[in-house]
C-alpha cells in the first residue's frame, strides 16, 4: 500500500519496508511470487533493466534517488480493497516492476526532481497535458523532447526484447497527499515533480511516486502497470471490474452542437425526431450544457426556465414541426460564435499594441443586439410550451418542467432508454452561487499549478480565473451531488456527463491540497451516482490528468478520450475544418492506452454532415465506445449513420477498445510526413484495422498550441498484416492468432483478399482526411470428402462490418449456421460454391466467384432483434 503519509504538516514518519511479497503470500497460503529478482537496478548512478544483459535507462542519477522493488514495498495482506485475482496476478509479475522516488532534506509543497538524464537516443511515446483538462500524445528521443505535465512515458528497449523487458512504463503516481507529473529537465534530464497544491501540505519521502514496470508486450505492459498501481494504491477500481452503462452499446445524439447553451425543449424534441423518423431511433439522448439554472454559477438545483415551464403533454399534442422555426438554433450559434470571434480579436489587437479599439466595441454591441433579438423570438416560440390553452388536453393536471418534457418524450420515442444531462464537477463552471442553495459555498480564487503555465491558452481556464470557483465546504460535497442528482432521478434523468473536472485543483489551497479535495468530491460523487443512476450512469469529460485516474474512477466506467469535436478552428483558421479532426482522432487513440485501463473511452460525438463526417464516422465504428452524434436540426447524413446503427438503435460494437499498432507506438500520424494512423481492435470472429491520414496539424512546443502544419496535409502511404490486430490481448480471441490464413476485406475498394501470416503486406496510400477499413476473418477448414475453406466477414453495408457476426457453426454434414444482426449484404468467403444457401429457412438466392466472394441479401427482422439465420450447404 501507500508509505505512511508524510504530506501533512504533522510530525514526520520514516516509511517502513512492507513484508517481502513472497513471504506474505506464503504466509496467506497463496501463490509465491517469482523468486528471480526484480528487472530493474539502480548501482553507481545508473537505472538499469534486463536482469542480465541491463541496458540503460536513466545515467547520472542523483543519490536521493531512490528504487524500491515492487516485491518488497508491496502487502498482498494489506490489499483488502482489491479483487483476490487482481493480486495474485500482480503478484505474478512483481519482479517486472519497481517504485522509483526521492528523497528531500527539507519539506516542500512542490518538489521538483531530477532523475537522471535519459540514457539514448531512445525511441519514447508519452502523453503530456496540453491543457488543464486535456491530454496528448508525444513521441520523442531525448529527455530535451519530454513536454511539461507528461502523464507517462513508454520506452522502447530493443536490446533486451525477449528478455521481458522490450518496452518500459515510467509511471508518475500519487502518494499520501501528493500527485506527480514528468518534466524535461536540463541537458537530457528527466525531472519527477510532486506537488500537493497547498503551501500547508508539505513531505520529505517520495519514495512511491512513480512506478517502472518492463514487458515485451506494450499492451499487456500497460495492463500490468495500472494492475500494480492499482492494488498498490486501493483508490480506483480497473475496468474490468465495473459494469459498463448500457449506452455504450446504443446510438445516442448530444445537443452541444446543435444549440450550445440555448437547448431548449422543442429543439430537444424536434431532433431525436428527425432521428426516429429516419429509421434510426436515438436510444440515449444527452442534453448537454445550458439546460441548468446557471450563469457562471449554480444558483438552482432544478432546470433552467426554458425547461421550467413545459407542461405535460404540450409538444404530445402540438409537435414542434407545427411552430418551432428549426433553423432558429443554428442561428442562435452563428451569432454567439461571431461575438466571440469578434472578441478574440479585440483581444489580440490589444496584445498587439492597438489604442483604439472602438470598433471592436461597435461591432459587439450591435452583434449582441441582433442576439437578443433572436433570443426574444425564440423564447416567444417556447412560451406556447406553458400555455394552458395550448398544451391539450389534461393541461394543468400533470407533472411540469424538466419531469413532464422527459415523461412526454418516452411517450413519444418509447425506445428512448436513456436520458443524461451535463454538469461541472463543481456544479457550474464557476461553481455554487454563494447563498443561493442551503450549502456552504464560497468564492475561492482559482490559481492554477506552474505546471500549467506552459500549457495552451485556453478561454475557458481564463473566465474561471478571473471568477474564481463558487466551491461547496469539501465535507459537503457528497450533498451537493445528492442534491443534484436525486432531483435529476426523480425528473427521470439516468445519467450525467460530468464535464470541467480538474478545476479542483485550481482551488485546493486551504482544503489539504488537490488529493485531499479530490477525493472528497470524487467519493460524494461516485456515492451519489451509485444510489442514483445504477452505478454507472455517468460519463467523465475534461478529466485527462493522471490524479483523476488514480482518485474519481472507482464508480466511473466511461469516459472521453479525447479533446471536443470541433467543426471548425475556434481561432479561425480556415483549414481547421479538416486538420483538426486528425488531431481529435490521434488524442483519443494514443490516450486509449491508459485511460482504458480504467474506463471504456469514449471517443466523442461528432456531427454527420461535417466534411469529415465519413473519417469520423469509420473510427466511431471501430472504437469500442459509444457512438453519438452532435447534428444540427435538419443536418444529417443518414445515409453515413446506417453503416454505423442498426434499426433498433444498437450498434455493432467491437469486443475491446482501439489502440494505436504497434508500428505506430513511436511515430507521429500528426505531421512526421509519413505515418498512417492505424488503430485496431476485435469482434467475436475477427479483427479490424482502421488506416487514416490524420497528417496535417499537432502541438507547437514553441508556440504551446495545437496548430496546422500545411506542409503535411498530404497523401501518405502504408501498410498492413494480420499481426498487426493484437488478437491475444483477449482470451476468446487469441486462438485467431494462430490461424494458417485469413480473409482480408477493404471497405472502400469492396476487394477481398487472402493472406497468411507470412505474406506481403498489403500496400496502400490514403488522401488527407481519408481513411479505409481492412476486416480481417480466419479461415477455417471443413467437410468430408469435400473440404471447403471459410472464413465469415460480415455485413459489408456497415462500416464494422464483422461486428454483425453473432455466431459461427461448422456442421458435420457439410454446412455453415451462421447468425448474423442487420440487414443488407452478408459477405463470406468460400473457395467452394454452396449448393444452396437459407435465410431464416427459406431458400435464398446468392452470389459465388471473384476469389471466393459469397454473398447473400438478409433483411430485418424486428421480432428476432434483427438477427437473421443464414445456412450454407456443401
Amino acid at each position: 500500500m501507500a508509505p505512511p503519509n508524510e504530506s501533512k504538516p504533522t510530525p514526520k514518519v520514516a516509511a517502513t519496508p512492507a513484508p517481502k511479497l513472497a513471504a506474505a503470500n506464503a504466509a496467506k497460503g497463496g501463490p509465491a511470487s517469482s523468486s528471480a529478482p526484480c528487472l530493474f537496478s539502480l548501482q553507481d548512478g545508473e537505472l538499469t533493466v534486463g536482469g542480465g544483459n541491463n541496458a540503460a535507462l536513466l545515467t547520472g542519477v542523483p543519490g536521493n534517488v531512490t528504487l524500491t522493488p515492487f516485491a518488497e514495498a508491496f502487502d498482498p495482506a494489506a490489499a483488502s480493497d482489491a479483487p483476490r485475482e487482481l493480486v495474485e496476478r500482480a503478484a505474478a509479475n512483481a519482479r517486472r516492476g519497481a517504485f522509483l522516488g526521492f528523497t528531500l532534506p527539507a519539506p516542500a509543497s512542490r518538489a521538483p526532481c531530477r532523475v537522471g538524464r535519459l540514457a539514448g537516443p531512445r525511441r519514447f511515446l508519452s502523453v503530456f497535458r496540453f491543457k488543464t483538462w486535456w491530454s496528448t500524445a508525444w513521441a520523442g528521443r531525448r529527455g530535451r523532447d519530454l513536454q511539461m505535465e507528461t502523464q507517462w512515458v513508454l520506452l522502447e528497449v530493443p536490446e533486451v526484447a525477449g528478455a521481458g523487458a522490450g518496452y518500459v512504463l515510467v509511471l508518475p503516481l500519487v502518494q499520501g497527499g501528493f500527485r506527480s507529473a514528468i518534466f524535461p529537465g536540463d541537458d537530457d534530464g528527466v525531472v519527477i515533480c510532486a506537488e500537493s497544491g497547498s503551501d500547508a501540505v508539505t513531505g520529505t519521502d517520495f519514495r512511491r511516486i512513480a512506478y517502472v514496470h518492463a514487458g515485451d508486450d506494450p499492451y499487456k505492459l500497460m495492463q500490468e502497470a495500472y494492475l500494480a498501481a492499482r492494488v498498490h494504491l486501493g483508490t480506483f477500481r480497473l475496468i474490468q471490474e465495473k459494469a459498463l452503462p448500457a449506452m455504450a452499446d446504443r446510438f445516442g445524439w448530444c445537443t452541444w452542437d446543435a444549440f450550445y447553451l440555448t437547448v431548449d425543449p422543442a429543439g430537444v424534441w424536434q431532433g431525436v425526431s428527425e432521428f426516429a423518423d429516419a429509421g434510426l431511433p436515438p436510444r440515449f439522448l444527452i442534453i448537454d450544457d445550458g439546460w441548468q439554472s446557471m450563469t457562471a454559477r449554480l444558483y438552482r438545483f432544478d432546470e433552467c426556465a426554458r425547461f421550467r415551464g413545459y407542461r405535460e403533454g404540450a409538444l404530445i399534442h402540438r409537435p414542434p414541426e407545427l411552430f418551432y422555426d428549426k433553423s432558429m438554433p443554428k442561428a442562435v450559434v452563428r451569432k454567439a460564435a461571431e461575438i466571440e470571434n469578434t472578441g478574440k480579436a479585440r483581444k489580440k489587437a490589444a496584445q498587439g499594441g492597438a489604442t483604439d479599439l472602438s470598433s471592436f466595441d461597435t461591432k459587439i454591441e450591435q452583434l449582441r443586439r441582433e442576439l437578443d433579438q433572436l433570443l426574444v423570438k425564440r423564447d416567444a416560440l417556447l412560451a406556447k410550451l406553458s400555455d394552458d390553452g395550448n398544451a391539450g388536453a389534461g393541461a394543468g393536471a400533470g407533472e411540469v418542467g424538466l419531469k413532464a418534457f422527459l415523461k412526454d418524450m418516452r411517450r413519444r420515442f418509447p425506445g428512448l432508454d436513456d436520458a443524461y444531462v451535463w454538469q461541472a464537477l463543481c456544479g457550474g463552471w464557476g461553481g455554487v452561487r454563494p447563498g443561493a442553495t442551503p450549502l456552504d459555498a464560497r468564492v475561492v480564487p482559482a490559481r492554477p499549478s506552474p505546471g500549467l503555465a506552459g500549457t495552451m491558452d485556453d478561454l475557458a481556464v481564463d473566465r474561471i480565473i478571473e471568477g474564481g470557483i463558487g466551491l461547496v465546504r469539501p465535507d459537503q460535497a457528497g450533498d451537493l451531488y445528492e442534491s443534484m442528482h436525486s432531483y435529476l432521478a426523480g425528473a427521470g434523468v439516468t445519467g450525467v456527463k460530468v464535464d470541467v473536472v480538474h478545476t479542483l485543483e485550481y482551488v485546493c489551497e486551504e482544503h489539504g491540497g488537490r488529493v485531499e479535495l479530490a477525493k472528497a468530491y470524487y467519493d460524494g460523487l461516485s456515492k451519489s451516482v451509485a444510489k442514483n443512476f445504477a452505478g454507472t450512469g455517468i460519463i467523465a469529460s475534461m478529466q485527462q490528468c493522471n490524479d483523476f485516474f488514480f482518485l474519481g474512477t472507482r464508480q466511473v466506467a466511461m469516459g472521453r478520450a479525447g479533446d471536443d469535436f470541433w467543426f471548425e478552428d475556434p481561432n479561425g483558421d480556415p483549414l481547421g475544418v479538416y486538420w483538426l479532426q486528425g488531431a481529435h482522432m490521434v488524442n483519443c487513440a494514443y490516450n486509449s492506452l491508459w485511460m482504458g485501463q480504467f474506463i471504456r473511452p469514449d471517443w466523442d460525438m461528432f456531427q454527420s454532415d461535417h466534411a469529415c463526417a465519413a473519417f469520423h464516422a469509420a473510427s466511431r465504428a471501430i472504437c469500442g465506445g459509444p457512438v453519438y452524434v452532435s447534428d444540427s436540426l435538419g443536418g444529417h447524413d443518414f445515409e453515413l449513420l446506417r453503416r454505423l446503427v442498426f434499426p433498433d438503435g444498437t450498434v455493432p460494437r467491437c469486443l475491446h477498445y482501439a489502440l494505436p499498432t504497434r508500428d505506430c507506438l513511436f511515430k507521429n500520424p500528426l505531421f512526421d510526413q509519413q505515418t498512417v494512423l492505424k488503430i485496431w481492435n476485435l469482434n467475436k470472429f475477427g479483427g479490424v484495422i482502421g488506416a487514416f491520414n490524420c497528417q496535417g496539424a499537432g502541438w507547437d512546443p514553441a508556440e504551446h498550441r495545437v496548430r496546422g502544419y500545411s506542409h503535411c496535409y498530404k497523401p501518405v502511404s502504408g501498410e498492413v498484416r494480420p499481426a498487426d490486430v493484437e488478437w491475444s490481448q483477449r482470451e476468446d480471441t487469441s486462438s485467431m492468432a494462430i490461424a494458417a490464413s485469413y480473409t482480408v476485406y477493404r471497405c472502400q475498394t469492396e476487394e477481398l483478399l487472402l493472406m497468411t501470416p507470412l505474406s506481403e503486406p498489403i500496400q496502400f496510400t490514403l488522401q488527407p482526411s481519408s481513411y479505409e477499413l481492412f476486416t480481417f476473418a480466419p479461415v477455417a477448414t471443413f467437410g468430408g470428402a469435400t473440404k471447403v475453406r471459410f472464413a465469415p466477414i460480415g455485413l459489408v453495408d456497415l462500416l464494422n462490418c464483422g461486428g454483425a457476426v453473432v455466431d459461427v457453426e461448422y456442421g458435420s454434414g457439410g454446412e455453415v449456421r451462421m447468425k448474423v444482426k442487420g440487414a443488407g449484404r452478408l459477405l463470406v468467403y468460400s473457395d467452394v460454391k454452396p449448393r444452396r444457401s437459407l435465410v431464416d429457412g427459406c431458400e435464398a438466392e446468392f452470389e459465388w466467384g471473384d476469389g471466393g466472394k459469397l454473398m447473400v441479401e438478409v433483411t430485418w427482422k424486428q421480432e428476432k432483434d434483427g438477427v437473421s439465420d443464414v445456412v450454407f450447404c456443401y
